[in-house]
C-alpha cells in the first residue's frame, strides 16, 4: 500500500529545520527550502537548485508540494482576469485580479462553496465542500501577482479576502496565510492593504480584535432592518444586527479602526427611506465607510438593482449625516467575475 507524503507546505520552518537534523543534514537546509517554498514559490523539488540531488530526492521521498495550477483564465474587457483554479483534489475556486488606473486587486477565495445562505450571492448556492489550507490561498495571490506583472506591468497592490466561502468560518487558515502573505520570508505585503470581508461572524469579530490583527474589516450588511436582512441573508436568524453591532463596537474599541460596510441596493427590498434611516442609526456608534455596490444578477430575476433614484437617495442621506459612501461599479461582469457572480461557471 502506498504511503500518503506530507504537503511539505503544512511544516513550520522549524520543523523543516528538525527534519533535516533528523536526517543527518544540516538545519539551515531548512531555511533554504522554506525560501524555496514561500518566497520564490517553487512547484517542485527539483527546482530548488541551490540544494543538492540526494537532498532533493529526500524531500520527494518524503513529501508532496499540493501546488494549485490555474485551470482556465478569462480576461474580461475591461481588463479583470478571472482565474479557475484546480486544487490538489480536483475541486475548483475561484479568483480574480482587478485592474484599476492606480493599483491592482486580488479578490481570493477562502472556502470550497460557502458555510453560508446569502440568496443573491451565486457562491452561496454551491454546497460548502471544504476549507482552503493557507498554501492554497497564499497561492492565488501568488498568481494574481504573477499577472498583474504580466498584463499591468506592476506587482499586486492590494488582496479583498472577498471571493467564494466566509473567511470567518476558515479563520485559522485565513490568518495563516495572510502571516505568509505579509511576512519578510513570504510576499511581505502590507497588512493594511488587505481587506478582509465578513457576513457577520459576531464572536468571530471579537476574537480578530482580541488578536489584535493589522488587516482591514469590511461587513457584507445590506440591510440594517432585521426582518429585512433575514429574507435576504437567513443566517441574521442565528446571528441578528444586534450581535453583529456588539461585536463590531467590540472591534473598533480594540482596535480604533474606520469599519466598512457594503452595501448592494434592491429594486423593492431595501430602497426605501426606512432602509437608509436605519443604515444611519447603525453607522453612528464608530466612524464607518459604505460601499454601495453595483448589483450582479445571477439569473433568476428575484433581486434587481434599485433605480438610480434610489441610490441617490442613499448616498443623499448618507452624506447629510457625516458618513462617507461611494458607489462602486462593478468590475469582469463580462466573465462572470464581478462580486457574488462566483460560482465555477467558467
Amino acid at each position: 500500500m502506498e504511503i500518503k507524503k506530507k504537503d511539505i507546505r503544512a511544516l513550520t520552518k522549524e520543523q523543516l529545520r528538525e527534519f533535516f537534523e533528523k536526517n543527518g543534514d544540516k538545519a539551515f537546509r531548512g531555511n533554504q527550502v522554506y525560501e524555496w517554498l514561500w518566497q520564490k514559490g517553487a512547484h517542485k523539488f527539483e527546482d530548488m537548485t541551490n540544494v543538492s540531488k540526494e537532498t532533493r530526492q529526500m524531500l520527494e521521498d518524503n513529501f508532496v508540494i499540493n501546488h494549485i495550477k490555474v485551470d482556465q483564465m478569462q480576461r474580461s474587457s475591461d481588463g479583470t482576469i478571472k482565474n479557475a483554479v484546480r486544487l490538489h483534489d480536483d475541486l475548483i475556486v475561484e479568483s480574480v485580479l482587478i485592474p484599476t488606473k492606480t493599483r491592482t486587486t486580488a479578490c481570493v477565495s477562502s472556502q470550497v462553496g460557502c458555510s453560508l445562505d446569502c440568496k443573491f450571492c451565486a457562491t452561496s448556492r454551491l454546497k460548502r465542500m471544504r476549507n482552503l489550507n493557507p498554501d492554497e490561498i497564499y497561492d492565488q495571490v501568488v498568481a494574481i501577482d504573477n499577472e498583474s506583472r504580466l498584463y499591468h506591468n506592476r506587482p499586486l497592490s492590494n488582496i479583498v479576502f472577498m471571493g467564494m466561502g466566509e473567511p470567518l468560518m476558515n479563520y485559522n487558515n485565513v490568518i495563516k496565510a495572510i502571516d505568509k502573505i505579509t511576512s519578510p520570508e513570504g510576499l511581505g505585503m502590507s497588512p493594511k492593504r488587505i481587506v478582509v470581508s465578513t457576513s457577520g461572524v459576531p464572536k468571530m469579530i471579537k476574537k480578530m480584535a482580541d488578536d489584535d490583527v493589522k488587516f482591514k474589516l469590511a461587513v457584507s450588511l445590506h440591510s440594517a432592518i432585521d426582518e429585512v436582512r433575514t429574507s435576504i441573508m437567513p443566517f441574521n436568524a442565528t446571528f441578528p444586527l444586534n450581535d453583529l453591532r456588539e461585536a463590531l463596537q467590540y472591534w473598533y474599541a480594540k482596535t480604533k479602526n474606520r469599519i466598512t460596510y457594503e452595501y448592494v441596493v434592491w429594486d423593492g427590498i431595501n430602497d426605501k427611506r426606512k432602509d437608509v434611516d436605519a443604515l444611519v442609526e447603525f453607522c453612528k456608534f464608530a466612524p464607518s465607510k459604505v460601499n454601495i455596490i453595483e448589483y450582479n444578477p445571477i439569473d433568476d430575476g428575484e433581486f434587481q438593482q434599485a433605480q438610480s433614484k434610489a441610490i441617490d437617495m442613499y448616498v443623499e442621506v448618507l452624506e447629510s449625516n457625516h458618513i462617507t459612501v461611494t458607489v462602486r461599479r462593478s468590475r469582469g461582469k463580462d466573465i462572470d467575475a464581478a462580486c457574488g457572480q462566483l460560482a465555477n461557471k467558467s
